[in-house]
């Protein structure tokens, strides 16, 4: 497929997907939202291989604006149609959550309405100074969508999820950080280049690991302590399978430097 509103790249492991409408804050238009489709189904095809990690930004200084606010102003679609056409926007961030690989967004600029939470859907988040989240639905007499509903008390707690979204207010990098919307803030000059540095620590990672272990903390506030203890078997009996596993397995035996050392990238 030839994207013409997103840009896609795939070096070194790491899978970069730029929305880019930046004439239009990056706002979500039909041919974009298609775009997304297929480069989300591209990455998850390459998860584990070809793709290690992925990271998903905006260009020219917005993340995303959320839905194209003028193409609302028309009611040709029925209550039905616009429920269906929301349904394939949601299979979208179903796709996004269940990416088998650490999933980066970077935010610079306005992440808003659903645009918001399509960062947030990622496990974590950069975000720059100049950065901020906004639940812009109440603005135009919307409720959350593109998961938001499911994303934002979770990672907030019911009741500043309500204030966020009652109150549709700017959310920018610092307040996020604390929030814990946003996992840290990179350099407003840089923000690419180190969110590609956090990415390339995942590339020699147990990626097989580290998808399972996302699948089952996906589910984790979904289902009682015994279910996911027995998510927790199965995902674990696969990973002792691994050739990642084997060889930890031997270097630790033979004190040799690990495979994989998060603290080594600092």
């Amino acid at each position: 497929m030839d994207f013409t509103e997103i840009l896609f790249e795939i070096d070194e492991g790491v899978a970069v997907i730029t929305l880019n409408r930046p004439e239009a804050r990056n706002a979500l238009a039909p041919v974009m939202r298609q775009e997304l489709a297929h480069a989300l189904k591209t990455v998850r095809e390459k998860a584990g291989e070809e793709v290690r990690a992925v990271i998903l930004t905006g260009a020219g200084g917005a993340f995303c604006a959320g839905g194209d606010v003028k193409s609302m102003g028309s009611r040709l679609k029925s209550a039905a149609l616009a429920r269906e056409a929301l349904r394939d926007d949601h299979q979208k961030m179903i796709d996004l959550l269940n990416i088998e690989v650490p999933v980066i967004s970077l935010i610079d600029g306005a992440a808003a309405g659903a645009g918001a939470n399509i960062a947030l859907a990622a496990d974590f988040v950069l975000a720059t100074p100049k950065g901020f989240l906004l639940q812009a639905f109440v603005r135009i007499g919307l409720i959350p969508d593109w998961g938001g509903m499911y994303i934002l008390p979770r990672l907030v707690g019911l009741q500043k999820a309500k204030e966020l979204i009652f109150s549709g207010r700017r959310v920018y990098a610092e307040e996020a950080k604390q929030l814990g919307l946003v996992y840290d803030i990179v350099s407003q000059e840089n923000a690419l280049v180190e969110a590609k540095a956090f990415a390339r620590r995942f590339v020699n990672a147990p990626t097989k690991a580290i998808g399972l272990a996302k699948v089952i903390l996906n589910q984790s506030f979904n289902h009682d302590y015994k279910t996911i203890l027995e998510m927790e078997a199965m995902g674990q009996a696969i990973s002792r399978e691994s050739d990642f596993h084997a060889e930890a397995i031997k270097r630790f035996a033979q004190k040799e430097p690990p495979l994989f050392d998060w603290e080594s990238f600092k």
